[in-house]
């Protein structure tokens, strides 16, 4: 049996691995601040302004962003597939229909078959009227930051390769209705990619609440408990067995704790928000979600609602707007380079199993078994007192031996579990909560 603690220590003393964190660059402020205000000179990127305009726009704005994606590819040797994807919405804030294009950059993974890292930001932009797209609309913190996250992830973890395959992507139409969340689920849907993690990034670039606190070394991460994608049966069977707060998201949060803690030099504090999304709002790891996909949403510790959704004013002395000044590129650098070490590890690890079985009842002992996973090097059987969130015992079982262990004096009654799939360089998976039936 090993400890959590111990067990995050023998995690930092194993040998370095080709993804490992001292290998990779880490994120330039100055290069984050220098995208961020390239993004903010395209004037407004709201998802109706011009498409064709070559210095304001929408438009303007995307054909920047692939342009970077293709000059990072050249400097990795064409590693990156530059792909634009696009279809028609219509809704309350485009009545008469728009275009939502999303820019993706597409690095192969070496796994066969590959699963896929989704890390997003939307590149779209508005001010107090949603529906006005002609106003000066900066979007600094609101998304040129997660775009300039999206864009720097790429720069970093294209100087290597990874077994899974890694998607960063552009996303247009999110304040408009989550309309490129909406399009890239659908588009992963359409092209079988085995969706492993997405790692939404909104609001990501600044330190400063509305109230003056200032929270400079903390990110939130925000996850779903009970699925989106599971019908009235399957939330039945979850609450049944006691997971409703172990579904592949609250997962996926959890691993972000983890990196985080095994990355000190990022100086980041992970808070996991045990809840989709903020407060009766929203973004575009949503509608992964209602197609089953784990995905969280990376968002500053504290937001300042002055400087979101904003036209640019003064009133009374008070400064409205979502400007460069009111950003934090130091913050934005280590939130940047949590997304990396996350990633990295993720593309690193094999797939997570696609389920395990729990058994034990009326026994003094627990039987653990889970569905093998191709190339796992080593299987993480984890457990914990069933009062507890986080997994606190677990024990590691060789790749090549029976895919069950049998836990003598551990009661199933008392206890949670789950199975995560290691790496030979031990990597991990994010953990596949025990006792569910595999999902459809």
């Amino acid at each position: 049996m090993i400890k959590h603690s111990l067990l995050a220590a023998l995690l930092l003393a194993a040998p370095v691995a080709a993804h490992a964190k001292d290998e990779t660059p880490a994120a330039d402020p100055a290069r984050l601040k220098a995208d961020v205000e390239k993004l903010v000179s395209f004037g407004t990127r709201h998802t109706l302004s011009s498409t064709t305009d070559p210095k304001r726009g929408i438009g303007a704005a995307r054909n920047w962003g692939a342009a970077e994606f293709g000059r990072i590819s050249k400097a990795c040797g064409g590693c990156l597939t530059i792909e634009r994807i696009a279809d028609r919405f219509d809704g309350p804030r485009a009545p008469d229909g728009v275009i939502v294009e999303n820019v993706l950059a597409i690095q192969k993974g070496t796994g066969d078959p590959a699963h896929v890292i989704i890390i997003a930001g939307h590149i779209d932009s508005r001010v107090s009227d949603p529906m006005n797209f002609t106003a000066d609309a900066p979007g600094a913190n609101d998304d040129a930051s997660g775009t300039a996250l999206v864009i720097e992830a790429a720069r970093l973890l294209s100087k290597q390769q990874h077994r899974a395959t890694i998607v960063y992507a552009l996303l247009s139409g999110e304040e408009q209705g989550l309309w490129g969340g909406r399009l890239l689920a659908k588009h992963a849907k359409a092209q079988n990619w085995p969706v492993a993690a997405m790692l939404n990034n909104d609001i990501v670039g600044g330190v400063h609440g509305t109230d003056g606190t200032i929270v400079a070394h903390r990110v939130r991460v925000f996850s779903e408990g009970i699925r989106a994608s599971e019908d009235l049966a399957a939330q039945l069977a979850r609450r049944g067995i006691g997971g409703e707060d172990d579904g592949p998201s609250r997962a996926l949060a959890k691993a972000a704790i983890r990196a985080g803690e095994q990355s000190p030099a990022i100086g980041l504090e992970v808070l996991a928000v045990r809840r989709p999304d903020r407060f009766r709002r929203g973004g575009d790891h949503l509608p992964a979600l209602e197609l089953g996909y784990p995905a969280i949403r990376f968002t500053v510790g504290i937001e300042d609602y002055d400087h979101q959704h904003q036209d640019l004013r003064t009133d009374n002395g008070r400064k409205y707007g979502d400007t460069v000044d009111e950003m934090d590129f130091a913050y934005l650098a280590r939130v940047t380079a949590l997304n990396v070490a996350l990633a990295s590890e993720l593309a690193a690890a094999p797939p997570a199993p696609a389920s395990v079985s729990i058994d034990g009842a009326v026994s003094s002992n627990t039987t653990v078994k889970w569905t093998p996973v191709k190339d796992a090097a080593a299987y993480r059987v984890h457990w914990r007192r069933a009062d507890t969130l986080d997994w606190t015992d677990s024990r590691q079982v060789a790749g090549d031996a029976a895919s069950e262990l049998v836990l003598p004096g551990v009661i199933v009654d008392d206890h949670f579990f789950g199975v995560s799939a290691l790496a030979a360089d031990r990597s991990e998976s994010i953990v596949t909560f025990g006792g569910l039936p595999p999902a459809p």
